[in-house]
């Protein structure tokens, strides 16, 4: 006969707390599965669902490479203004003033502002560049096509729709909303060549939205 199994002294290891593991929610996806215009290349493309879609998630990758090489780039510049400003390394021999102190500080707060400043700009550029390419080859599912769309950039700034729309010379029959279409950001946003999320807005007013 079997003897008895001996029961786990501590059961709070075996508890649901201890031993189930939690997960992050799962991101949801920016872009889905559309048909393409062209079946011989394939039958389905990832493409962002609008044109507010990729402007947001565009805006949203240049803000966060935007945010790291910021980071970055003071420490650097940190680094760079305290090696411009210390001492020369017979100072020590004499021995360090209070006025010497200051006036390093002073440097090292003159220096750091003429870095950063410079090395902001050239990040703001960084990130747009890493940015242009990936997003002015990303497909884009809309309901207009690529000409409407184009009037459609660039004149978020007009608060009223009556006269956003008047504006642009665009009334509904214009929009022939039809079925779901993908065109690459670079066929709706034309010939500009500068795809940085600053250089235009897009006006909510897409396929269905």
């Amino acid at each position: 006969m079997e003897s008895p199994k001996p029961q786990p002294q501590n059961l709070d290891e075996y508890s649901a707390a201890t031993t189930v593991i939690n997960f992050d929610r799962p991101i949801p996806l920016l872009r889905g599965p559309i048909r393409r215009p062209s079946p011989s290349s394939g039958p389905y493309v990832l493409a962002f669902r609008d044109l507010q879609t990729w402007f947001s998630a565009l805006k949203s990758s240049e803000s966060q490479i935007l945010d790291q090489c910021v980071t970055g780039a003071r420490i650097g510049c940190a680094l760079t203004a305290s090696n411009k400003c210390k001492p020369p390394w017979w100072r020590s021999l004499i021995g360090p003033k209070q006025t010497d102190l200051k006036a390093r500080e002073h440097c090292e707060a003159r220096e750091m502002e003429a870095c950063f400043v410079t090395a902001k700009e050239k990040c703001v550029a960084f990130a747009a560049e890493k940015c242009a390419t990936p997003f002015r080859d990303a497909w884009i599912a809309t309901r207009v096509n690529p000409k409407v769309a184009r009037k459609l950039i660039g004149w978020a700034s007009v608060p009223e729709r009556c006269t956003w729309l008047n504006s642009i010379g665009l009334d509904l029959g214009d929009c022939e909303f039809g079925e779901t279409n993908c065109y690459r950001a670079s066929e709706l946003l034309g010939s500009n060549t500068d795809f940085g999320s600053d250089r235009f807005k897009v006006k909510g007013f897409w396929g269905g939205h």
